[in-house]
């Protein structure tokens, strides 16, 4: 991939937008029915909305600070615990979805860490009809001694919708000119991974899609 640092940052600054556009908007579209509504029953309903749309914002931009930037610095270990909030909120705040976690450690390197939260949003957005969503990840030594984060998350429901050029962004094949802000974040993470010299997989199927990485500690 090809494709300059500046031009990914501003492929990933859109998603970004537009994933914040309909909460954001909702609070503004509250603030105005507030502004003019004199019955207290549905001030309160007003209330409740604005409450809603700013838990729902907060946490996209939570997980966004974290899944696509720097947060707290580089090269340290984060906990997933933190990286387990940030996926239970946006699943919570979605309300179709179940998600089972097997974590076998107490914190992981950030490189694995944005891949698991990548390769999760994928799978959210892949239940339009809702389903199960199962999160693993290990970070273990091999029998050469060389360290290595190992992450799969498997989306299971009635429907999955997955864009096929997500797929090739991961995989590397989706030429730069036909990057967008939908896939930004995928070529994000094929970048991350080559850098490491780790690999993505994915696999789709009618009623699965189960993406993976191994991203090898330098």
């Amino acid at each position: 991939m090809t494709i300059s640092p500046l031009d990914l940052a501003s492929l990933l600054c859109s998603r970004l937008c537009h994933d914040m556009l309909s909460p954001v908007g909702a609070l503004t579209n509250g603030l105005e029915l507030l502004s003019d509504e004199k019955d207290p029953e549905m001030r309160q309903r007003c209330f409740e909305l604005l409450e809603q749309s700013a838990r729902i914002s907060a946490d996209k931009l939570k997980f966004f600070r974290l899944a696509f930037g720097a947060a707290g610095g580089f090269g340290e270990m984060v906990s997933v615990t933190e990286a387990r909030a940030l996926v239970d909120a946006l699943v919570g705040n979605n309300g179709r979805i179940e998600v089972n976690w097997a974590l076998a450690n107490e914190s992981l390197p950030k490189p694995a860490v944005k891949t698991m939260l990548n390769l999760a949003l994928i799978a959210i957005d892949s239940l339009v009809r809702g389903g199960t969503l199962d999160i693993g990840a290990e970070f273990r030594a091999d029998e050469n001694g060389q360290e290595a984060s190992e992450i799969v998350v498997r989306a299971t429901g009635a429907r999955i919708a997955f864009d096929q050029d997500i797929g090739r962004a991961l995989d590397g094949s989706l030429p730069d000119r036909e990057l967008a802000s939908r896939t930004a974040p995928s070529a994000m993470l094929r970048e991350l991974a080559s850098s490491l010299g780790g690999q993505l997989q994915w696999a789709l199927s009618d009623e699965a899609l189960v993406l993976g990485a191994v991203l090898p500690v330098g």
